[in-house]
């Protein structure tokens, strides 16, 4: 480990400006910090109270929260991560020392040791460390506040885990641990905190302390109840109450900076927090609660009748919109609202101020509109006082729908009456439509519409009269805001519309993807790309695309010149919602794409060469590299001479992404090259591109990245399936790569997709040497890491190996490792396996296929009466597959609806939906796996007389499903079994 003295000036180094002195400083860092000591000599630094050390030991903290973050557990999958280890001996000191740490140093400090703390709770809290709650527990009544909410806060961050999940035994017993230390000291600092608030009125500092304390008491209260509520906050129901109550009362002038319009203030937050707990048991129905209940709906009334339109007040009233929503919706507590003066009172006190548009909604819908889309849209999961509102609306309908309907209509019916008698009133129009969006909708989803509507309200008479004119209107700079809520409009309500009624409304929203608007132009390429995704009913149960090929092609030009021109503009951000639109225009129009292909594949790539630079949003990203996948499916499937047009394109864009290292694309790139391979004529080889590709792939650092594998795993088995013998000379450097992921859980899965490929394309020759080893490794792998998952990959490699080399081949190989050893793994492993779990698909065709060949070509099965037994255990396994409805053998792949799938960006892998690779079937010359295993059957039976029959009946009479379904079998092959 680095000297103090030493580290402290490497930490100076790493904040330096020039380059290199920081690359060098940073180096030293990682270089040391898996050696024992290191992390105590960081903390040391850290304590330090020397003034000048301080950006130093800012730095150390930052330091060490990388330490902890990378290295306290890090995932025994990712080799990268090991490097990174801190050492056991140093973990205990680490521990026992980091509250106190945390406790002494100044704020900014603090907030990183914090979040270390978190870090190494997340791992050993609390098995590994049950000194760490009594720690934090034993400076609840510490005299330096800093010291109180610093704990507090490290408390929050490490109970956040108990909400959000699913419930289980281990979960409870965390819960039921810290309830046990904690909820009594908790109550009492609650209870404290709060009688204390008036004894500070006049001082700021200490107010806005107990305030901090108070929020993070509130948030912790929050976790420990989000799963049950415990029961002894069931008992101390009232302190707490009543706490919550007087918080929503409180106020005090001095903590109010009537100019600050964004940030909100300690009151602002600690009445957040006790609304959310409010909410919380709301939801619940806990009846305990309930005759707290008029009360609280009183003041939370209160509070929002209070709340001015800026934005630090958003948090405050979203929550209290939400809580009145989620208790006017119930049954239960229909009585505290009936009656139409308190529906009217909530229609012009909450929902009409809450609806309309204000300055800042203006103001960022100009100059912040990723911002204002983000709290707008219509399927973001983003909370803005509209959208609250709207549910608020919702949930009247719910209990009062006709009253609700009734009363928003004389609202909508006012509003218009003002902007048509004077159209500079817009603002007024705008919350009609908003209104309306708010009584309409009984049931929808975000991905597929609205499925039920209000019967009181004619959504599409109101369409016609008031909407569809905002889009008629040429000028994109008349009313922008109108425009972007009734192009809003017609996206949700998309699944109303007739196909002739898009037909209609197409040409308006491409002319909106001209708008100068950011926002108008991004409502309309959102609205169409949901309306290519709009289904109808068709034949069979069915539902097919309500804008098919034919429909959209008239418009293809003028769509395609639109949308690029959005992603062409480089003073604009990139367009996310445009690119989805670009996505999936290329997949409805798939059969016209030839006249278009050059031109959009050059638009493509030249906004590829653009992100690779300096890629900043993800599912951009995901959908630029999506169309390009849509493109080369839709020409290379109808005309596979296309691929050396796609090469000659992609190749040079590709191959600068793989030099520049652009980590976030290189596993696109893999997944383009081996869809554009796939698609390369039969028999036209691997070409010279991809022949000197080939090597620098086996590099041991590539596959080292977790976010590669899946990728390049199948750009491998792409290049088996094309170009195998060229391959031989590299068979060494595959088996590498098998044996590396083949030693990861998380890698194990594309092991054996490599291995497959091997086995299926490469010459025998070449492989068969080196099966033994094969083996070998995955025998290893059986005695000490067996997993579920990993037996059914062995198991099936082991039906495709026997189906392709026979039975008699896997015994061999299998027996020269330890003689008996084929048969063990057949009666031990594999069988036990399939009557756990049965295959399906394609899997399910390769286990038929190989038990099959098991059943009729193993002499060996025949020698003794444990042999017979397996025999008769393999055919009930094979029937069992071929009789399950669920195993799919007739259907070799999933068949996934592309307008249905979610497509979209995923940190760990992003698959590229539209590159998926085909499923290959090893066995093609089989065309019924069922017929196929009957007919053997029969085979057997007639050259062996008197032998099968019985094993036959001894193996289906199980179960009397099999016996009959292989009857049937027999039956439909037309087999009869002597």
């Amino acid at each position: 480990a680095l000297p103090v003295d030493q580290l402290r000036q490497v930490l100076s180094q790493s904040l330096s400006p020039d380059v290199t002195t920081r690359q060098n400083a940073e180096r030293a860092l990682l270089a040391s910090q898996t050696s024992p000591g290191h992390a105590l000599t960081v903390l040391r630094l850290i304590s330090s109270n020397d003034a000048a050390d301080g950006p130093v030991r800012q730095s150390a903290a930052v330091h060490f929260k990388n330490m902890v973050k990378k290295g306290w557990a890090p995932d025994p999958d990712d080799a990268d991560a090991k490097k990174f280890l801190v050492p056991t001996s140093d973990r205990d000191m680490i521990k026992n020392n980091l509250v106190e740490l945390m406790c002494t140093v100044p704020p900014q400090i603090q907030a990183q040791c914090s979040e270390s703390i978190s870090l190494i709770a997340s791992h050993d809290f609390p098995q590994k460390w049950d000194n760490l709650l009594p720690d934090l527990i034993s400076r609840f009544g510490n005299p330096n506040w800093a010291v109180v909410n610093g704990v507090l806060l490290t408390a929050n961050s490490l109970f956040k885990r108990f909400r959000y999940v699913q419930r289980s035994d281990a979960l409870y017993a965390d819960i039921l641990y810290v309830l046990q230390r904690i909820q009594e000291p908790l109550t009492q600092l609650f209870t404290t905190i709060t009688q204390q608030l008036d004894g500070y009125a006049n001082n700021i500092q200490e107010l806005t302390a107990r305030l901090e304390a108070l929020r993070s008491i509130n948030r912790i209260f929050y976790s420990l109840n989000y799963q049950d509520l415990p029961e002894y906050f069931e008992d101390h129901m009232k302190e707490w109450m009543m706490g919550f109550a007087k918080l929503l009362e409180y106020k005090n002038p001095i903590l109010v900076d009537e100019d600050e319009e964004l940030t909100p203030g300690p009151i602002d937050n600690v009445q957040v927090s006790v609304v959310q707990n409010l909410n919380l048991y709301g939801n619940k129905d806990e009846e305990p609660f309930l005759p707290y209940l008029p009360q609280f709906t009183t003041l939370v009334w209160n509070l929002l009748m209070t709340v001015t339109p800026h934005t630090k007040h958003d948090a405050l009233a979203t929550i209290s919109i939400r809580f009145l929503s989620s208790l006017i919706g119930k049954m239960m507590h229909r009585k505290l609202f009936e009656g139409e003066g308190t529906l009217r009172e909530i229609f012009g006190r909450i929902v009409i101020p809450n609806l309309t548009i204000r300055e800042i909604d203006q103001e960022r819908f100009e100059d912040d509109p990723a911002e204002f889309i983000l709290s707008d849209m219509e399927s973001s999961d983003t909370e803005s006082r509209r959208k609250c509102t709207q549910e608020l609306l919702r949930a009247m309908c719910r209990q009062f729908e006709q009253e609700t309907t009734t009363i928003c209509s004389e609202h909508v019916n006012q509003m218009l009456g003002q902007f048509a008698a004077d159209k500079s009133k817009w603002e007024m129009k705008d919350v009609a439509i908003h209104l309306m969006l708010g009584i309409a909708i009984r049931a929808e989803s975000a991905q597929f519409g609205v499925s039920q509507l209000n019967e009181g309200v004619n959504v599409m008479d109101f369409f016609s009269t008031h909407v569809y004119t905002e889009l008629q209107e040429t000028d994109m700079n008349v009313r922008p805001m109108l425009k972007a809520t009734s192009i809003k409009f017609v996206s949700i309500f998309r699944n109303q519309f007739s196909k002739e009624q898009f037909g209609g409304l197409l040409p308006l929203l491409i002319a909106h993807l001209g708008s100068p608007h950011v926002v108008v132009h991004t409502y309309a390429a959102s609205a169409i790309e949901k309306m290519l995704t709009s289904k109808v009913d068709g034949p069979n149960n069915t539902k097919v695309a309500k804008v098919g090929g034919a429909d959209l092609k008239p418009f293809l030009g003028n769509l395609f010149t639109a949308l690029f021109a959005i992603v062409d503009n480089l003073d604009l951000n990139e367009n996310e919602y445009a690119m989805k639109c670009i996505m999936r225009s290329l997949n409805v129009a798939k059969d016209d794409l030839l006249d278009v292909v050059s031109i959009v594949l050059e638009k493509l790539t030249s906004a590829l060469g653009v992100v690779a630079k300096n890629p900043k949003n993800p599912q951009y990203n995901h959908f630029l590299f999506e169309s390009i996948a849509v493109l080369i499916r839709a020409v290379c499937s109808k005309d596979s001479a296309h691929t050396s047009a796609f090469e000659h394109f992609l190749f040079p864009p590709f191959q600068t992404i793989l030099q520049m290292d652009v980590v976030e694309f290189t596993p696109y790139v893999f997944q383009l090259l081996a869809q554009i391979l796939e698609f390369r004529p039969e028999g036209a080889g691997l070409g010279d591109g991809y022949t000197s590709l080939f090597p620098p792939l086996l590099t041991p650092t590539l596959w080292e990245r977790k976010s590669n594998v899946p990728a390049l795993s199948r750009l491998i088995v792409a290049y088996l399936g094309k170009g195998a013998k060229d391959l031989v000379p590299h068979l060494m450097g595959m088996l590498g790569v098998f044996q590396k992921l083949v030693s990861s859980k998380a890698n194990e899965l594309f092991a054996f997709d490599l291995l497959r490929a091997i086995v299926m394309y490469m010459p025998q020759e070449a492989f068969m040497p080196r099966m033994k080893d094969i083996f070998q490794i995955l025998l290893m792998k059986l005695q000490h890491g067996k997993t579920p998952k990993f037996v059914g990959l062995v198991t099936h490699f082991f039906a495709l190996f026997v189906g392709k080399f026979g039975s008699q081949g896997y015994l061999d190989q299998l027996n020269q490792i330890q003689p008996g050893l084929g048969l063990l793994l057949l009666g031990q492993v594999w069988i036990p396996r399939l009557q756990s779990s049965s295959p399906t698909r394609l899997e399910a065709k390769t286990q038929v296929v190989g038990l099959t060949k098991l059943l009729c070509d193993t002499p060996a099965l025949l020698a003794d009466t444990n042999g017979h037994q397996i025999w008769s255990q393999i055919l009930a396994c094979a029937v069992k597959i071929v009789i399950s409805p669920d195993s799919h053998l007739t259907g070799v792949s999933a068949e996934d609806n592309d307008n249905d799938a979610e497509i979209g960006y995923d940190a760990s892998f992003s698959l590229l939906h539209f590159a998926k690779r085909p499923a290959v079937d090893p066995f093609p010359e089989v065309q019924d796996a069922g017929a196929s295993l009957a007919k053997s059957m029969q085979t057997i039976c007639a050259s062996h007389p008197g032998v099968f029959a019985p094993l036959i009946q001894q193996g289906l009479s199980v179960d009397p499903k099999l016996s009959a379904g292989f009857e049937t079998l027999c039956q439909k092959s037309g087999v009869y079994l002597a």
